[in-house]
């Protein structure tokens, strides 16, 4: 009679994870004769120990716990496939839970997902809102909309909307020191500082780091703004904050040939987590309702 590969493979969890025969019976619904039958005939298969027994309790050996770490892999990749056939055309519900920075989120984000649950209202979300980057994978969250450039190579991304940063000041600024005419020129002036120091420009082609000085430093974007539109120095924010300013006059673009390349605003999640209705349908809607908005169709004057 063959032997399933699987045989067994429930059972060894649930000793390694209750660290007794008699409590892993209970939670699987059998008998401690069957659990440690089916054990020991897995250990037979792979001719190696995965338990040592006293009368008071089992630990994992070595090879248990190698063994184990691939077992919840196949139990998880197993709970996977049986969500994405369950989920297959079915209503988006349950909780969902996502991050965004703050400023981004509170005026595109919250809004958009707010109408996503109008729409589907067994959808319940758990928002949190920093411009710290969590650890989406450890922390559990189901999506994160995440700006400029990634590194995380356990994420999934997926483009959401263009995003362009600028370098401008107010001209009651440029009337008093003058415009930069090359980047050389950005350390003779007053730089705006927000959450890094470091601004990133273009120059033949490539993307170029440059570290800037200032005497005023705040850690919102909204501040920095208020702070150029008062003339107090170079800034470079993105699109979304300073577009409809350079469109009526009240900051200039500087050095337009040396704006940094593209980056983009990303929905990302970890890699190993099935997309379930609500986040796919969420990341679509996101999208196109991105696209829609006049800050993303938009140009600035040259």
């Amino acid at each position: 009679m063959s032997v399933s590969r699987w045989e067994g493979v429930d059972a060894f969890v649930a000793v390694a994870e209750a660290g007794h025969f008699a409590a892993a019976a209970e939670r699987l619904g059998v008998s401690t004769s069957h659990v440690s039958r089916v054990v020991a005939r897995l250990e037979e298969r792979l001719q190696t120990r995965l338990f040592y027994r006293s009368t008071r309790r089992v630990s994992l050996t070595e090879s248990g716990h190698t063994f184990l770490q691939h077992c919840r892999r196949l139990q998880d990749g197993f709970d996977e496939a049986l969500h994405a056939v369950q989920d297959l055309g079915g209503t988006p519900k349950g909780l969902l839970r996502m991050t965004c920075a703050l400023t981004y989120g509170e005026r595109f984000i919250v809004p958009l997902v707010n109408d996503f649950i109008e729409r589907y209202p067994q959808v319940k979300v758990d928002i949190e809102l920093t411009n710290r980057t969590l650890d989406i994978v450890q922390e559990g969250f189901d999506l994160a909309v995440r700006l400029g450039r990634l590194a995380d190579s356990r994420l999934v991304a997926t483009r959401l909307a263009p995003r362009r940063m600028y370098l401008c000041a107010a001209p009651s600024y440029l009337e008093r020191r003058g415009a930069p005419q090359r980047l050389e020129d950005i350390a003779d002036h007053d730089c705006l500082l927000g959450t890094s120091d470091n601004w990133v420009f273009q120059a033949g082609g490539e993307a170029l780091t440059m570290k800037v000085r200032g005497n005023w430093r705040c850690n919102s974007g909204e501040a920095v703004l208020d702070a150029a539109l008062r003339g107090f120095g170079l800034c470079q924010l993105p699109d979304y904050y300073v577009l409809s300013h350079l469109q009526d006059g009240r900051l200039r673009a500087l050095l337009p040939e040396n704006q940094p390349p593209h980056t983009a605003v990303w929905a990302v999640f970890p890699q190993q987590r099935h997309l379930s209705p609500k986040v796919r349908l969420l990341v679509d809607y996101l999208r196109d309702a991105l696209a829609m908005r006049p800050e993303y169709r938009a140009s600035a004057p040259g």
